[in-house]
This record gives C-alpha cells, sequence and structure tokens, in this order.
C-alpha cells in the first residue's frame, strides 16, 4: 500500500512540475509577432475608446495558457490599466479576442458600444 501511495505522489508531483516548465516559457513569442499584437492592441484602443492620449506597454506577453495578451496602461494612470488577448488566425491576422479594462479605463466610443469598431 505504500508503494503505491508513494507511485500516486510521484506522478502527480511529475505532472504538477511539467506544467510548471511548460507555462513558464516568457519568449513564447518572437519580435515581430509581439510588434504586430502592440499595433493591433493600440489600433483597438484608439478606434473604440474616447480620450486616449498615449498607451504604455509592459514587456509580460504570455497568458496562463500560453496564449498571446498585451498589458498596460493609458494615459500614464496605472488604475487605467488593460488586458488584451490577442487571437492569432490563419494568414497571420491579428483580432482582440477579448479585453480587461481597470477601474479609471476610459469610456467605449458612442459609435462602438453595440460591435466593436474597425481596428
Amino acid at each position: 500500500m505504500k508503494k503505491f501511495t508513494f507511485f500516486i505522489i510521484t506522478i502527480a508531483f511529475i505532472i504538477l512540475l511539467g506544467g510548471c516548465i511548460v507555462n513558464s516559457n516568457k519568449s513564447d513569442f518572437d519580435d515581430e509577432t509581439i510588434k504586430k499584437a502592440k499595433n493591433t492592441a493600440e489600433s483597438y484602443l484608439k478606434n473604440n475608446f474616447k480620450n486616449i492620449n498615449s498607451i504604455e506597454f509592459n514587456e509580460d506577453y504570455s497568458n496562463p495558457m500560453g496564449g498571446l495578451m498585451i498589458r498596460g496602461t493609458v494615459n500614464g494612470n496605472n488604475k487605467a490599466n488593460f488586458s488584451i488577448d490577442i487571437d492569432i488566425e490563419a494568414e497571420n491576422q491579428f483580432n482582440v479576442g477579448s479585453i480587461g479594462k481597470g477601474k479609471d479605463f476610459p469610456e467605449r466610443k458612442e459609435e462602438c458600444k453595440e460591435k466593436s469598431c474597425d481596428y
């Protein structure tokens, strides 16, 4: 019985350790991909939200599931932060999958409330 318990604990430890190693690589995306994702995020923000004067990006580009996430702040306000999930479609088409916004993030433009405006 002790061997079986030890075996189960060892297997669980290996699985957990393997999952941590897989998701710990911060350089999953090349510079060109990150540049295109930032351009997509910047265009989306400027075309869909009011009063965006400046955008500052963070250096962490991965999400917990290994996808591409662009994070940053707008207008120099740390409470106006965002995280944008970028979907990479066929033929290197970059699209905004979802966006999370901080407390002081600017409002959406009126014409972009029902459906996202082109970006």
